[in-house]
């Protein structure tokens, strides 16, 4: 938990900036924070998950993952992605500029025309919500009751985004604050909304006539709530105000939406191919839907874990340290950044390729979920896991670019993901369904990092990547022995039996051990110099506690 701030007295001018926050033991520290609280969340989620696999038909959870696409496509567009990334930094350049008085007051107007534009969105989105649905789930329309479950899914879905926006205006000024326990911790909220829907609200739906699958709406909505007023407490701490206010003149507001604008677009870019994701999928069979979320959301533990933590840290820090003028400070934090983040991402790609049957197997295999489901869930994972490294270098590399104040850049990246999506995901998909979407999606996080990484260099010239190719490659060499000794030990498993096998539960958690007990033994022996950060880091944390 970081220290309580005490509220600045108005006027008050800024302080002399501390040591600089990118040092690699605070950047591990803010870090670790964010991957605990995220941590919360996703195993919240794979309980949800996990619920939702064994009580509803797949028929339904197609229809619920679709549906829930579109308020997530939004919360990227206008809440945690853009909105987040432009707050951020001209708020640190503000208060370190001007004092902490004008920095609230920047605050409460961006935040109050941001609830204007949130609400809008929202209305518009329950109006139109049968020409959005047809864009995302067209294929669902050669059943009409199906369809039209689908579109009243999505209408009771949508004002989720107004409560999403919200959520991130809160959790953005926090953590320039230096506050990242419960903005990370807050989406676990939501997951307990889902993980009780079934129980406390199907039986209702049911005795009323209603679909038992606007249960999932419904949680989706209080779960939103929650996560606003949970932060109530901590603003207040740190004197943020309550009401929001209207003035478009501000300038600092006016410069906060000229980022805004090109980083919309270049979200919205990646948004197109989650869209086309969704549409794909909705003309395959049965189950293809559920097959790639459910294995997408194993899939965003370790990036949300560890790539979105520690992006979510560094991004405060690369903004004060641009703001000093100090290139070499961003610099040595991105790289640090990124090797933090590939130190985690190597091995996750390697263990989740090599034991993605066993993983779906174990964790949903039951209920209404049967071996044939696993198996295809499995397939998807092991696909989307091989590009788990490429999305977290993209979600490091981003921050640097918006420290900058350099919004537009990102879109070539954007735009790269989108193409190459679009070209393997409609080409495959078509011969092997599911499994081409999910190779479709790693193929386009390796276009766009590799895109980013040459803009990167263009912008702010040379970035000393070759500094880290000593660590990367220890890194990967220690990811690739561990992914083999956690194949050769689930080879021992009876995988058509289910989840419910205890030899499969014990197979299955030996094979992880081996992978990680391989991976933490390499990466010593060979002197892995994450390592050693990642040990201080918690080390100093366990002290403090």
């Amino acid at each position: 938990m970081s220290e309580p701030t005490t509220p600045a007295e108005p006027n008050a001018k800024a302080e002399p900036s501390p040591a600089p926050v990118s040092a690699r033991g605070t950047l591990a520290r803010r870090s670790g924070i964010v991957a605990a609280g995220t941590l919360l969340s996703r195993v919240l989620g794979v309980a949800r998950d996990l619920v939702f696999a064994a009580t509803l038909p797949i028929a339904w959870t197609d229809l619920f993952f679709d549906a829930f696409t579109i308020p997530n496509a939004l919360r990227g567009l206008l809440a945690e992605g853009a909105m987040t990334s432009a707050l951020v930094p001209v708020y640190a350049e503000v208060r370190a500029k001007e004092g902490e008085d004008a920095a609230r007051t920047f605050y409460a107007r961006f935040r109050g025309a941001m609830l204007a534009i949130l609400l809008a969105v929202s209305i518009v989105g329950v109006v139109l919500a049968r020409p959005i649905a047809t864009a995302y789930g067209a294929g669902f329309a050669d059943d009409p009751e199906r369809f039209e479950a689908f579109v009243t899914l999505t209408r009771v879905l949508f004002p989720y985004i107004l409560f999403m926006g919200v959520a991130a205006l809160g959790a953005g000024v926090l953590n320039a604050h230096g506050h990242f326990a419960v903005p990370a911790a807050a989406p676990a909220l939501l997951n307990v909304a889902f993980v009780l829907a079934p129980f406390l609200l199907v039986p209702p739906l049911e005795a009323t006539g209603q679909p038992t699958i606007l249960a999932l709406g419904i949680a989706a909505i209080v779960g939103g709530v929650l996560q606003v007023v949970v932060q109530w407490p901590s603003l207040r701490a740190i004197g943020m105000p309550s009401m929001p206010r209207w003035d478009l003149s501000d300038p600092n507001v006016r410069k906060a939406f000229r980022l805004l604008v090109p980083l919309t677009l270049g979200l919205g870019i990646y948004q197109l191919n989650v869209m086309m994701s969704r549409l794909f999928t909705s003309y395959l069979p049965e189950g293809a839907m559920s097959y790639l979320y459910y294995a997408q959301r194993l899939v965003e533990i370790p990036q949300g874990m560890f790539g979105v933590a520690i992006a979510s840290a560094a991004l405060p820090a690369l903004a004060e340290l641009r703001a000093k003028g100090d290139r070499e400070g961003v610099l040595t934090t991105f790289r640090e950044a990124l090797s933090l983040a590939l130190f985690v991402a190597f091995p996750l790609s390697a263990v989740l390729a090599a034991l993605g049957h066993p993983i779906i197997v174990v964790l949903f295999s039951r209920g209404e979920f049967d071996a044939a489901a696993a198996l295809e869930t499995g397939r998807s994972l092991a696909w989307q896991a091989a590009g788990v490294w490429a999305i977290a270098s993209v979600r490091v590399l981003v921050p640097v670019f918006h420290a900058h104040n350099e919004t537009r850049l990102p879109l070539w990246g954007g735009a790269a993901n989108l193409v190459v999506f679009v070209l393997v995901g409609f080409s495959l998909s078509r011969s092997i369904g599911h499994v081409g979407i999910a190779i479709a999606i790693s193929a386009a996080g390796v276009a766009q990092c590799v895109v980013l990484v040459g803009l990167l260099r263009r912008r702010l010239g040379r970035l000393g990547l070759g500094a880290l190719a000593p660590s990367l490659a220890r890194t990967a060499l220690a990811s690739l022995a561990a992914g083999g000794a956690g194949w050769g030990v689930s080879r021992l498993g009876t995988w058509d039996r289910g989840g419910n096998d205890p030899t499969n539960v014990l197979v299955l958690v030996l094979a992880l051990a081996a992978a990680g007990v391989v991976f933490l033994g390499l990466t010593a022996v060979l002197g892995a110099p994450e390592l050693a950060r990642v040990r201080t880091a918690l080390t100093r944390r366990l002290r403090r506690r």
